[in-house]
């Protein structure tokens, strides 16, 4: 049985069904109420286009650790009905329904005992609210797709015993990208091919399949054939590969108990990795001084990394701070146990690599550097980028902290040097390549003056007052690599690029133009115009 809540960010961030509200990721929309839906703002449209179909949209950024945090009383909530609850992300949960289908009469009875249940823990908890979309399969993923239907449909859809097939045979595939179990190249690939159905895929002899695609076609023919309730090359690991610490003096600060999970979480990946296995799924155990007890098990079909393992520690020990006062299982005193329990291991297929891009022994040997020195110091000391998407070098990025951000698949969500793409595609007006070697945190105030020496203008419609002939710096610094006042003449130059952002919001319009510029001394430099004023904003090597 799989339960789904969907657009879980928006409840966790606490809006209502009837507020139009989204929750946005990389400056696209990941999860969006009832309500905005109905005004046509619908999951990976652009900030932009979104505000566009609702102007009154009330717009918040992804919190992955509230969203944890605010589902752990429906996880506290589930548990009490089945014992063995497998925790995909916060809003997806996934439970072995034979003992309880038994025991409340059917599987049917229990989906809305479960329904009845959840929502009195969410109405108790202060919440919104919201639907739940219960699905009952054969395995994983044929009970994934049928609670997302059910949330659709309004009551739970239940195949019955040996129907997974057959449900999936006229399934789209891209049911196979949707739930995160293939990459969009490889669905994309089936579909050229002809293969539009999962029945079409799953019609293959798996022998073809695996010759033709590897071993990711191979999960994929598998999940599409309806036969995912525990695939042949997972096993259970051995008993001693069970890693515990046991603390002398309690733990009162979360940093120290994440840092104690950090220490175990990379021993048990370097376990793992060195036989060629990884970590389906994982018990993570937490004992308080008085004896209160946090038990969670954690699944992902694609494997847990160490920074994949931390983050979970860290969001089930938020949950249980943050539990309210007089709970039964509320956290009195200091951590003074932390244990991880493999509980499902298989072989590690590994990828192909590409003959170019893709990730090198370089990005490799940085992610290791990172956490170590997060070891070393704390979550929030050491920051990497990651890609938020913007028309200028410097709006592309932002910092945050690298416990947050999962190392090993980091890739994904970095855009190709000087291509200004990101992980859902190109960025409209973005400059073309190549990129700034050092973007300015400050934009540098400048001068650009024509043959005559008269200071270029640039109209609303980005023609220009003269031709750029001089270009002279009145503040520098030492990453410019220019003496304040001096002059340079300008032998080349490029633009302009105009762009408006946020014109529907007076407070935050930007209207300006922008330049690429060389200098006699072959320096190049990214000026912007802006209220007829220049500006250095990024330097080209």
């Amino acid at each position: 049985m799989s339960i789904w809540f969907p657009d879980w960010p928006v409840t966790a961030a606490g809006f209502g069904a009837d507020v139009p509200a989204a929750v946005m990721g990389a400056n696209r929309v990941i999860a969006r109420t009832a309500a905005a839906g109905v005004d046509g703002v619908v999951i990976g449209q652009r900030r932009r286009q979104a505000q566009r179909r609702c102007p009154h949209l009330t717009l918040v950024d992804r919190d992955a650790d509230r969203d944890a945090r605010e589902f752990e009383p429906v996880v506290r909530a589930v548990v009490e009905l089945s014992p063995r609850v497998d925790v995909v992300e916060p809003g997806w949960i996934s439970l072995l329904a034979r003992g309880p289908a038994r025991y409340f009469g059917g599987d049917r009875p229990l989906a809305e005992r479960l329904v009845e249940q959840v929502s009195e823990v969410i109405a108790a908890a202060g919440m919104q609210p919201t639907r739940a979309g219960i699905g009952v399969a054969d395995g994983r993923f044929a009970s994934s797709v049928a609670a997302r239907l059910a949330a659709r449909r309004g009551g739970p859809v239940i195949v019955e015993p040996g129907g997974s097939p057959a449900f999936c045979a006229d399934l789209p595939i891209g049911w196979l990208q949707t739930l995160g179990e293939c990459d969009a190249e490889l669905v994309e690939l089936f579909g050229r091919l002809g293969l539009r159905r999962l029945g079409e895929l799953a019609a293959l002899p798996a022998a073809d399949v695996l010759g033709r695609f590897g071993h990711p076609g191979v999960h994929a023919h598998r999940l599409a054939s309806g036969t995912d309730v525990r695939p042949t090359s997972t096993t259970d690991p051995a008993p001693e590969r069970r890693l515990d610490h046991v603390l002398d003096d309690p733990a009162a600060q979360s940093s120290a108990v994440v840092f104690i999970a950090k220490q175990l979480a990379d021993e048990l990946a370097g376990a793992f990795a060195a036989d060629g296995r990884v970590c389906t799924r994982l018990v993570v155990v937490l004992e308080s001084e008085h004896g209160e007890r946090s038990e969670r098990a954690w699944y992902r079909s694609a494997g847990l990394s160490a920074s994949a393992m931390v983050e979970r520690v860290r969001w089930q020990l938020d949950a249980w701070i943050n539990l309210p006062k007089g709970s039964e299982q509320e956290l009195t005193g200091g951590v003074v146990l932390v244990r991880l329990v493999p509980d499902e291991v298989r072989a590690d297929d590994g990828m192909q690599l590409g003959l170019w891009g893709g990730q090198s022994e370089a990005d490799r040997q940085a992610a290791r550097t990172i956490a170590r020195l997060t070891t070393l110091t704390s979550d929030d000391a050491v920051t990497v980028p990651v890609w938020r998407g913007g028309r200028l070098p410097a709006d592309r990025y932002r910092w945050v902290p690298a416990a947050q951000v999962d190392l090993d698949h980091r890739a994904r969500a970095v855009s190709p040097a000087g291509t200004g793409s990101g992980p859902a595609g190109p960025w409209p007006g973005t400059l073309p390549s190549p990129s700034p070697a050092t973007v300015f945190v400050d934009p540098h105030p400048a001068e650009v003056l024509d043959e005559h020496g008269e200071a270029v203008r640039v109209s609303a419609r980005g023609v220009l007052s003269g031709h750029p002939a001089t270009l002279a710096l009145l503040a520098g610094d030492d990453a410019t690599g220019w003496r304040r006042g001096r002059s340079r003449r300008i032998i080349a130059w490029a633009g302009p690029w105009l762009i408006e952002e946020r014109w529907w919001e007076p407070a935050q319009q930007r209207r300006l133009a922008r330049f690429q510029m060389v200098t006699d001394d072959h320096d190049g430099f990214l000026v912007v115009a802006e209220h007829q004023r220049w500006w250095v904003s990024a330097r080209y090597d």
